[in-house]
């Protein structure tokens, strides 16, 4: 497993952790650490988790309120944790990343295949909708490049 996507998964996990456990943000960085502890010991750099996983918590607000109008079938609370804490790394990394390092087609692919390998039957089809429609409301950036 390549070191980003295997760094996204510890951050994903880590998302998942924080939000089952009632988003203690005391608790992220020693939620993180034990993560890396487990899933990525000799993982080469361990800022890029902190990164996405501390980025989806100050954005946490903006992120939601951006799935709830993406997918207003579907209210908040009735989504997994786990397809919920994709959508929000996925959106994390879409809207406020770095596109030269992650471009938007990139984050939307890494997050589709946490779904595949994290969530339900149905995750991977749910997550590529609602962030498929994200993209294409901001104007698909990067689409010509």
């Amino acid at each position: 497993m390549a070191n980003r996507h295997l760094s996204r998964s510890i951050a994903m996990q880590s998302l998942y952790e924080w939000d089952f456990l009632g988003k203690d943000n005391s608790k992220l960085e020693e939620i993180i650490a034990k993560n890396i502890q487990e899933f990525g010991p000799g993982l080469d750099s361990q800022e890029f988790i902190r990164r996405l996983a501390s980025g989806v918590i100050e954005n946490i607000d903006k992120l939601d309120r951006i799935i709830s109008k993406s997918a207003p079938e579907w209210p908040l609370e009735q989504i997994t944790i786990v397809d919920r804490n994709i959508l929000r790394l996925g959106l994390y990394e879409l809207l406020f990343g770095d596109r030269q390092e992650v471009p938007p087609k990139v984050a939307i692919n890494e997050a589709i295949e946490l779904a595949k390998s994290f969530g339900g039957e149905s995750s991977g089809k749910f997550v590529n909708g609602v962030l498929g429609t994200v993209y294409r409301e901001i104007g698909e950036p990067q689409k010509d490049d």
